[in-house]
């Protein structure tokens, strides 16, 4: 009997233990798993949603296709608005609302640092220049806004100001320099204005120099590019400030917002910017070989965004277009005709090389137009006539004719006859 119930005892423990042993993991089930599967905290993690793009994914437009394009299959971006231009001629390759006028957040800031370069180059200010900051200009520390951080009451000098605009994207340091050129935020707002009429940007209204919002305070695709164009071409030895990716003043540095700057070698400009109204926003240039390309990205749903169009809209612009020479500088077109000259007429050619930015493998039809009535003398070098381009029947672009001699003007008697044949119309 005592041999039976030792038995029984023998195996109910082993039962027990078995049982036991499938509800509750072994020591051994608490170590470290090999690499080959998934812990269940990273199971989890993974089966989470990212709500971070699942929201930007919510904020995302339509794709928006291009109602302007000079080539084929141009992109359709998500965002209200996008242009590309090409720099050397100012044409614009494609576009989509390319003329509705937007909020343009920190965009803003190439006319508030394009006025401080023309001031510079004109000797108005001068790099040393210190730039006091007012109460009205200081930056409070918060995270709600871009800043340079001049403390209150301090001093800078105007190139470190046009630093802090530029990289730093500072509201502090657009305050401080419009009071200082202009006495407040309203007057300087005055001279964006009067700035934006001479380069053409007819859909733009500057109220401040931030871009922070305000429902007066707008403008378009076209007109920022035209802008970023002016900031090239007018301000060459300031333009390698927008390709610097980092700068620290006041022992903080701050990097620059615009990220192509650190994966495309080609992308050397222009800003960024971003409130809950404008979107996130980029404008870019990118020179490839002997072609520049400025892109225009407005109010897309996140930085990623304006990024990765702008990749794909500069990617289409280089790969669809290519630059062509119709003509060499100085090769004579056409001549034209020139009354009461020593030479009755006058070879017009280029006085400067003309380059043009056409679809890829496209013949380029060109038109020559002279001046009629010319009379001598004619010095060397007078636009006589114009030469225009077309690629299947759009027009491409067009340069001046000028004269390539001197006529001079006949003397007297063989004046008298040329006027005696012209009355007679012989």
């Amino acid at each position: 009997m005592n041999t039976m119930h030792t038995q029984k005892f023998s195996l109910l423990s082993v039962i027990l233990a078995i049982t036991v042993g499938t509800l509750v993991p072994s020591a051994s089930s608490f170590a470290a798993k090999p690499n080959k599967t998934k812990s269940a905290a990273a199971k989890a993690s993974a089966a989470k949603p990212n709500t971070k793009k699942m929201a930007a994914a919510a904020r995302a437009l339509p794709p928006l296709a291009a109602q302007v394009a000079l080539a084929p299959n141009p992109p359709a971006l998500q965002s209200k608005a996008w242009l590309l231009m090409d720099f050397d001629s100012g044409e614009v390759l494609a576009s989509a609302n390319a003329d509705e006028a937007l909020p343009p957040a920190s965009l803003t800031k190439m006319m508030t640092s394009y006025i401080v370069e023309q001031a510079l180059r004109s000797g108005k200010l001068k790099p040393t220049d210190l730039v006091t900051v007012s109460e009205n200009a200081w930056c409070r520390g918060t995270s709600a806004e871009s800043c340079m951080y001049l403390p209150l009451n301090s001093q800078a000098a105007v190139i470190d100001i046009l630093r802090g605009i530029v990289i730093q994207s500072g509201n502090d340091a657009s305050k401080a320099i419009a009071e200082h050129m202009a006495s407040s935020e309203a007057g300087f707002a005055k001279l964006m204005n009067a700035e934006a009429q001479r380069l053409g940007m007819t859909h733009t209204n500057f109220v401040n120099p931030t871009g922070l919002p305000d429902p007066a305070h707008k403008s378009s695709a076209r007109d920022l590019a035209i802008l970023a164009r002016a900031i090239i071409r007018d301000g060459s030895e300031y333009y390698p400030l927008y390709a610097e990716r980092d700068f620290k003043y006041n022992g903080i540095k701050q990097g620059n917002r615009n990220a192509l700057l650190y994966t495309d070698p080609s992308v050397d400009g222009l800003k960024t910017g971003h409130t809950a109204e404008a979107g996130y926003c980029l404008v870019t240039s990118s020179k490839r070989n002997d072609t520049r390309l400025i892109s225009v990205i407005l109010n897309t749903h996140s930085a990623q965004a304006r990024a990765d169009q702008t990749r794909t809209l500069l990617g289409w612009g280089f790969g669809s277009f290519e630059k062509v020479t119709p003509f060499a500088a100085n090769a004579v077109v056409g001549t034209a005709k020139v009354s009461f000259g020593k030479a009755d007429t006058v070879a017009a050619g280029l006085g400067t090389p003309w380059m043009l930015t056409v679809p890829r493998g496209t013949p380029v039809q060109t038109t020559v137009e002279l001046k009629p009535g010319l009379e001598a003398p004619v010095p060397k070098g007078t636009v006589i006539g114009r030469v225009m381009a077309n690629v299947n029947g759009k027009p491409m672009g067009e340069a001046p004719l000028v004269a390539q001699a001197e006529v001079e003007r006949s003397g007297w008697l063989l004046l008298a006859w040329q006027h005696v044949s012209k009355l007679f119309g012989q």
